[in-house]
């Protein structure tokens, strides 16, 4: 904060996959208010999982996906998007928030942020086509895949940037930060080395969009990566051998205008695939 001098006190905080839970499910059409108190006390039902001491808050997709109600279950449904995290680490960014001297405005998912982003960077591809977008992060990867502007799946997938750089590290018998470094910059020269890494992430991703299409009968036209490892043309299109639909990255900072001196800008627009989870965030909150 000190090094941006913000004009502003108001935060956006965005919790990581492994602090937060994002389920699909379906729910009576109540307010979200009522929503969220029937999930405290009653998550096994809803999300098949018991989930004590948590907060929630709902997403109900737009009434065109309400849900016929079946023979002797009551009323109609909503499809609805629950996130949550425990009540406690809520709270403790509450408070840490304001004992730096700022307001806690937003809590939101880090999982949600590249889908944000997207919508405002690709706003036709976001309404009128299905693509999936892979976030690759240090210790985890998430794959949310967007039909014609709604959120159909998303997943969390246990292997991320952090996995490839040890994998390479230990292969090489080199430090972890030159692993890193020939990771981003000269991937084609560990080809041999980095493949068989890529490999397991591309299955699992693979996985979801397989399953996506045989649930809708659709398919996933575009894969838009992003997270450290897009920074690579090599691993973009690892993926793509394994996903067998167009892979790229993309920049969630194409739809603002910034004047930046030309070293500037470039340095932002190489690290650009890094910031999907702060722009979607930021973009939530406005």
């Amino acid at each position: 904060v000190q090094a941006l001098e913000p004009k502003t006190k108001l935060v956006t905080l965005a919790i990581g996959v492994s602090d937060s839970i994002l389920r699909n499910t379906e729910l009576p059409q109540i307010s979200v208010s009522e929503m969220r108190l029937m999930l405290k006390f009653n998550t096994k039902n809803y999300l098949q999982q018991d989930l004590p001491d948590h907060v929630f808050d709902c997403y109900v997709v737009p009434p065109k996906q309400i849900l016929k109600a079946e023979p002797g279950k009551g009323g109609p449904k909503f499809k609805v998007w629950v996130g949550g995290a425990r009540n406690q680490l809520i709270e403790n960014l509450q408070n840490g928030t304001r004992a730096a001297g700022f307001v806690p405005d937003m809590v939101t998912l880090g999982i949600l942020g590249p889908v944000n982003a997207f919508e405002r960077a690709f706003p036709d591809i976001f309404q009128k086509e299905v693509v999936a977008l892979v976030d690759i992060g240090f210790k985890n990867s998430t794959i949310s895949i967007l039909s014609e502007g709604d959120l159909a799946l998303s997943r969390v997938v246990g292997i991320g940037g952090d996995k490839l750089t040890s994998g390479l590290s230990e292969a090489l018998g080199i430090s972890y930060a030159e692993a890193e470094g020939i990771k981003v910059g000269m991937p084609t020269e560990v080809e041999s080395n980095l493949q068989p890494l890529l490999s397991p992430l591309g299955r699992e991703l693979r996985a979801s969009i397989d399953f996506f299409e045989h649930q809708q009968d659709k398919t996933v036209g575009q894969v838009f990566v992003s997270g450290g490892a897009a920074r690579s043309d090599f691993i973009v299109q690892s993926l793509q051998s394994e996903l067998m639909a167009p892979c790229k990255s993309w920049n969630p900072l194409s739809f603002l205008s910034y004047d930046l001196p030309p070293q500037q800008m470039g340095e932002v627009e190489q690290i650009a695939p890094q910031l999907t989870v702060a722009i979607g965030a930021a973009a939530t909150s406005l």
